[in-house]
């Protein structure tokens, strides 16, 4: 684990790249992150179904880096990063507004550091407020029929300069 910086008194995370050993806890934190941010999304599949599309899709499919706090270090949240596609930044409820959101974005924006996009839910106040911080920009507002959820989404994008 890295230091806390100077008079914060919060241990920062660590953030390594994502094993498929860490299948499960990633899962965990995906659905504990949606269910306390999002409860008006539909459950559209089962936890065992999320857990096999982290395992097959997610994991292998795209870079991803679990942010870990604690000794034994236990994940706390997860990036996953598609190109210049930021599909995925959840974190567990109980460990918000903490800095670790803040760490994985940037962790990201060094893996892609001259453009990334992302959706985002548009009832989803705090992760818009969160990423407009970081200097992305609002950019289609779509009615959900791009996602499973139909969910009305907006794409996000942040330039380097």
């Amino acid at each position: 684990m890295t230091a806390s910086p100077p008079g914060s008194g919060r241990p920062q995370p660590r953030i390594r790249r994502a094993t498929p050993a860490d299948g499960e806890a990633v899962t965990a934190v995906f659905l504990a992150s949606r269910a306390a941010a999002m409860p008006y999304l539909p459950r559209l599949h089962s936890d065992e179904q999320t857990r096999a599309w982290i395992d097959a899709v997610v994991l292998p499919g795209s870079t991803v880096w679990v942010a870990e706090l604690g000794d034994p270090a236990e994940i706390v949240g997860f990036a996953s990063l598609d190109g210049t596609v930021l599909d995925h930044l959840y974190l567990r409820p109980d460990v918000r507004r903490r800095g670790i959101g803040t760490a994985l974005l940037d962790t990201v924006r060094r893996a892609s550091p001259e453009r990334l996009s992302l959706h985002v839910f548009q009832r989803n106040a705090d992760a818009r407020a969160f990423y407009a911080r970081h200097g992305f920009t609002a950019g289609a507002y779509d009615d959900g029929s791009r996602n499973e959820e139909n969910e009305p989404d907006v794409t996000y994008h942040w330039t380097a300069g």
